[in-house]
């Protein structure tokens, strides 16, 4: 949500903030790593309560929000540590910095308001804009390519996967059929005429607007987004010390179903495959998992910040090291 004129207002409003530091537990003198910084929305509330003697390692892969956040958090001085990584790498950034464990780390998933108003940044299928979609525009491929270089059996399962498309497969066929005839999709007006042109006219009424999902799956194929999340929760739980907290705040079903995967995966006591008759790993669990079921926005909040609606909040304490 815009909230400014600057650059660095322009991000959305953090959401679930209230949950985000009861869970947490930020307080002076810890460590917490804020694995998706944004344009510093969470990282400032956290900040103010980490002094005197804390520091926020703040990690984003986007150019943009990084900058936003150095100017948002700038009067915090050495307690802010912003990092150009992925959380995919959270692991190796604990290292590089000389950090063995931290007490909290808070992943908020999907995409700023700032970049999907940026139109430049080729989210947006409400406008006309070329088919960009990276979260690090250093990544080579784009929307665009991928739409170019991939067949239709790997288009209609991106978009059946990630975005939970029924008519992937037509959808597919119809965007094959168009860069035969047409040449190459490059702009979001091209997709989407392809998109509302295979979807049956009944099924166009019904669920949103017709190309939400595919932007959606194609925006996740493009970044990566489930790998790399897959990897972070993985090492985010690592990096934890004993009593340590990770906040997950998803914004759709893919995010939030993997978070409760991983989270039930290192609660349970025994990692052995289940083929095997007995335990013979003597593991222990390594977190417990503080959310039966996933935290919901309060009416309140979706009436200020109606991007906030779809956000779904998962949290888990560690208990101690398997190895």
């Amino acid at each position: 949500m815009t909230v400014g004129n600057g650059t660095e207002d322009r991000y959305h409003i953090p959401a679930m903030l209230e949950e985000t530091l009861t869970f947490l537990q930020p307080a002076p003198g810890k460590v917490i790593v804020d694995a998706t910084l944004g344009g510093g929305g969470h990282a400032e509330s956290i900040l103010k309560k980490l002094h005197p003697g804390g520091k926020l390692i703040g990690i984003d892969w986007d150019d943009d929000a990084l900058e936003a956040a150095k100017k948002k958090l700038s009067t915090f001085r050495e307690a802010f540590i912003p990092v150009k990584s992925n959380f995919a790498y959270l692991g190796e950034v604990a290292v590089e910095l000389g950090v063995e464990t931290v007490d909290g780390v808070l992943f908020d998933l999907g995409v700023s308001s700032f970049q999907v108003d940026c139109v430049e940044r080729g989210f947006s299928y409400r406008e006309n804009v070329f088919l960009d979609m990276r979260m690090d525009r250093s990544i080579p491929r784009t929307a665009a390519l991928m739409l170019q270089e991939l067949s239709r059996q790997q288009l209609a399962s991106i978009f059946k996967e990630y975005g939970e498309e029924k008519w992937a497969g037509r959808i597919a066929s119809f965007i094959v059929r168009h860069r035969e005839s047409k040449g190459h999709i490059v702009s979001s007006r091209q997709l989407v005429d392809i998109i509302k042109a295979a979807v049956p006219a009944k099924a166009r009424r019904r669920g949103g607007h017709p190309a939400k999902r595919v932007f959606q799956a194609l925006r996740i194929a493009v970044n990566r987004e489930l790998e790399n999340l897959s990897a972070g929760l993985n090492q985010g739980v690592e990096i934890l010390k004993p009593g340590g907290r990770i906040v997950v705040i998803s914004y759709h079903s893919l995010e939030d179903r993997m978070t409760k995967r991983i989270f039930r995966k290192h609660s349970r006591q025994c990692s052995c495959p289940p083929e095997l008759p007995v335990c013979r790993c003597g593991g222990a669990a390594a977190v417990k998992v503080l959310t039966g079921r996933p935290l919901m926005p309060t009416p309140d909040e979706v009436a200020r910040n109606s991007r906030a609606k779809s956000a779904r909040l998962r949290a888990a304490e560690k208990l101690l090291s398997r190895h």
